[in-house]
Order: C-alpha cells, then sequence, then structure tokens
C-alpha cells in the first residue's frame, strides 16, 4: 500500500496514518525527519542539505526527491509506504510519479482529509486549551494569526496538487469533519476499494 495522506494543518493527518501504519505494518515516511536524519547521520544528502540550510535557504527539490527515492528503496519499505509532508507542490508529485515509474510501481491513492477552515481554527483553540490545562506547551505556530495563514498557505499551495491528483484519478476524498474512528473507516473503505478496481 503506497499512500500519501494531504490536508491542512489540524485536519487529523497525523492520526489517521498513525492507524494506517499500524493496519498496514507500513512506514511514515516524513521528509523532515529524514532530512534530520541524513544530517545527523553524516550522510552525503544530509552534509549538502545541511549546508543549504545553514545558509538559511529552503533543501531544493532534487535534494529531496533523491532522499525520498533512497528512503524508498529500504527494505521496510518493501510492502508499502505513506508519504507525509511529500509532494508540496506539483513539480515535487510530477518527479515521485516519474520515480515510482522508473521503480515500477504506482501510488495506491493519494487520501484528501476534507474540513473545513473554521472547524480547524475551533479545533486548533481546543487544542491549546487542552494542552494548558494539562500543563504542557503550548507550540509557537498554535496562534490563531499564524494558523490562519499556515491555512491560507496550504490552500495556495496544495490545492494545484490536489487537481494534479484528481486528474491522475488517484485522489480520495474524505470527510475529515467526522470523528476519527468515522474516518478510519471511510479511508479503510475506500482503499478496499481501490485495491479491487
Amino acid at each position: 500500500m503506497r499512500l500519501i495522506v494531504l490536508g491542512p494543518p489540524g485536519a487529523g493527518k497525523g492520526t489517521q496514518a498513525q492507524r494506517l501504519v499500524e493496519r498496514h505494518s507500513i512506514p511514515q515516511l516524513s521528509t523532515g525527519e529524514m532530512l534530520r536524519a541524513a544530517v545527523a547521520n553524516g550522510t552525503e544528502i544530509g552534509r549538502e542539505a545541511k549546508a543549504i540550510m545553514d545558509r538559511g535557504e529552503l533543501v531544493p527539490d532534487d535534494v529531496i526527491n533523491h532522499m525520498v527515492s533512497d528512503r524508498i528503496d529500504q527494505e521496510d519499505c518493501r510492502r508499502g509506504f505513506i508519504l507525509d509532508g511529500f509532494p508540496r507542490t506539483v513539480a515535487q508529485a510530477e518527479a515521485l510519479t516519474a520515480m515510482m515509474e522508473q521503480k515500477g510501481f504506482k501510488l495506491d491513492a493519494v487520501i484528501e482529509l476534507k474540513v473545513d477552515p473554521s472547524a480547524l481554527i475551533e479545533r486548533m483553540e481546543k487544542r491549546v486549551a487542552d494542552t494548558l490545562a494539562a500543563g504542557g506547551m503550548v507550540r509557537s505556530d498554535d496562534n490563531p494569526d499564524t494558523f490562519a495563514r499556515r491555512l491560507d498557505e496550504y490552500r495556495q499551495k496544495t490545492e494545484p496538487l490536489l487537481n494534479y491528483y484528481r486528474r491522475r484519478e488517484e485522489l480520495v476524498e474524505i470527510d475529515g469533519m467526522q470523528g476519527m474512528d468515522a474516518v478510519a473507516r471511510d479511508i479503510a473503505s475506500a482503499l478496499t476499494k481501490v485495491v479491487s478496481d
């Protein structure tokens, strides 16, 4: 099972990805974690990425693409994987499609968790209140203004990505406004249908 999970901040991607990891025994691949691991391990890509980040620049697509390609070649990805935080742009999606075709496999589905932006802000505010009530530390980006900017950035960057996967008939839209268990059931049902087609 090779999957991408998309959705705006606060949509529940992490929760649903973790359930998919457990259900299908496949790894969740985060480009952020891959970058940190590559830098920490001093790999060739890690040294290149560190030099770029040390200059305050964004790591370019070709470096990210190469890192993802190397990671999905590893043994634990043989049965599949879930991509988290990648692709973020149509150019990255096109590179991923070409890379996977070259390796002889394809995506099973791109799951989009559809949610109402105003409800996401309420979720974020509840998460902050719950965290504070439990005596925890609140994330620096968990405030209404920053969160609204993140949502806007997601919409601008991701809408073309959704259209790309919609045209390829790989996009599966899931109502992310339901409870966690209902969302998980809908994803499982959609994936059963995708696999049987």
